[in-house]
């Protein structure tokens, strides 16, 4: 009898060792980083959060602040869920007897084929009054601060504006007719299309001129799939022609005093807004959603009037002070550390409140987003918000571990030479050992 209790005490004691050594201990995880051929040769930083236990477990270089790149959006998105309501403020307008008077909020759906619903263009086409927007509402540059200019052509970068229209891009593609474009060029409009000897004879590319909206397509016809998409240069002017091809009532920009009553046309959903945000990872409506927050609560309509707003009253108690200037993480000013990201994602996860909405929200691995190709599983466990720029990429927010534990992480990596594949594929077996063993 001792003999078999003595057995079953040393079957016992081997299965609980054996568990044990199937664990993944902090030192471990920060052995792994440390020891890693991939990891060593750039700056990396890493923070790990148990969400259920509110506790730190390890962290590399984790005080040390890095380029967020799109892990900007992150905090746009938290600045949303305090300062905007469930739906988007489409536009903010008065009645003066047969007119009616409207100021741009700075909604990003607005005609943007993107967002099926136009509420407010319905409106205002139903409304049986002569439009007039009144102008001069955005105080802020065209571009953020710190962006490149040499990336004006680029469908990443549209100008920021107080009244978007198609996501202020023209998008160009080609079909049995030809090429064409949305929105559509008019006959003595300001947007015109030229055809010139192009530059570069192999590939057909259209390309604007840097200050107006003069573009150029190659004398060769454009292939057969061919899609582009173009920012246009962003005037009062354009935007008086673009209304009228799509509102007949329009009468014409004018200048005129915002009165402190006025009346609101809602247009989308916040979260169909942020979801559109962060899944594909969009810059413009990051942009946009920060001046929308201005024109909801009153504030003059300028970035960095907002960012300084939100770090005074909603980042005062990060880990390490935020250097933020926009929305979108286009800039190389912006600076955060890996374990203020982790406590943002923290305000995040408790300000929803709600783990399906907030996981349906943000790329899931295997399944949705920037995402999509990576942590395949047989359903997700890892939910999180990429960041990429030239020799930098970072990947932070929420993995479920096969346990069952609810861990916050953030992975970044900057001033790296190698090709951002291996960066992404070292982080994604990082990530996955943990998954796994912790």
């Amino acid at each position: 009898m001792k003999t078999k209790q003595f057995i079953v005490l040393i079957l016992s004691f081997l299965i609980v060792e054996a568990a044990f050594s199937n664990a993944l201990p902090p030192r471990k995880i920060l052995k792994m980083l440390k020891s890693s051929v991939i990891l060593k040769d750039h700056f990396t930083g890493f923070s790990l959060y148990d969400l259920g236990k509110r506790k730190m477990i390890t962290g590399l270089n984790e005080d040390k602040y890095f380029t967020p790149a799109s892990n900007a959006k992150l905090v746009t998105f938290y600045a949303g869920l305090m300062l905007l309501k469930d739906s988007i403020a489409g536009l903010k307008y008065i009645e003066r007897g047969d007119s009616l008077i409207f100021w741009g909020t700075a909604d990003p759906s607005f005609l943007d084929p993107q967002f099926k619903e136009q509420q407010v263009l319905e409106k205002l086409n139903s409304s049986g009054k002569k439009i007039y927007r009144a102008k001069g509402v955005f105080k802020g540059d065209f571009y953020g601060t710190g962006w490149t200019y040499d990336d004006y052509n680029e469908y990443y970068q549209p100008e920021m504006s107080d009244l978007p229209m198609y996501g202020n891009v023209v998008r160009f593609s080609r079909n049995s007719e030809g090429l064409q474009s949305y929105p559509g060029f008019v006959s003595g409009g300001l947007m015109k299309l030229h055809t010139v000897q192009s530059e570069y004879p192999s590939r057909f590319i259209i390309k604007r001129d840097i200050m107006s909206n003069v573009f150029t397509q190659p004398i060769s016809s454009a292939p057969v799939g061919f899609n582009q998409i173009i920012p246009f240069k962003v005037s009062d002017e354009l935007i008086g022609e673009l209304l009228k091809q799509s509102i007949p009532a329009f009468s014409g920009n004018i200048t005129y005093s915002k009165p402190t009553q006025t009346q609101t046309w809602n247009s989308i959903s916040a979260d169909t807004l942020y979801k559109r945000m962060l899944l594909p990872s969009d810059n413009f409506i990051a942009e946009q959603i920060l001046l929308n927050i201005a024109a909801s609560k009153g504030m003059e309509m300028n970035t960095a009037v907002v960012i300084d707003y939100v770090k005074k009253n909603f980042l005062s108690d990060l880990p390490d002070k935020a250097v933020w200037v926009d929305g979108s993480g286009l800039s190389r000013q912006n600076l955060f550390t890996p374990r203020s990201i982790v406590r943002l994602c923290e305000k995040i996860y408790d300000e929803i409140g709600d783990q399906d909405r907030l996981f349906d929200l943000l790329p899931q691995g295997g399944k949705t987003g920037t995402l999509k190709n990576l942590f395949k599983g047989d359903k997700p466990y890892v939910f999180a918000k990429t960041g990429s720029l030239s020799n930098n990429h970072n990947l932070s927010g929420y993995l479920i571990t096969a346990s069952g534990k609810k861990l916050i992480f953030s992975f970044m990596n900057n001033n790296f030479t190698r090709p951002t594949s291996e960066i992404r594929s070292e982080m994604e077996k990082v990530i996955n050992e943990i998954h796994k063993k912790y």
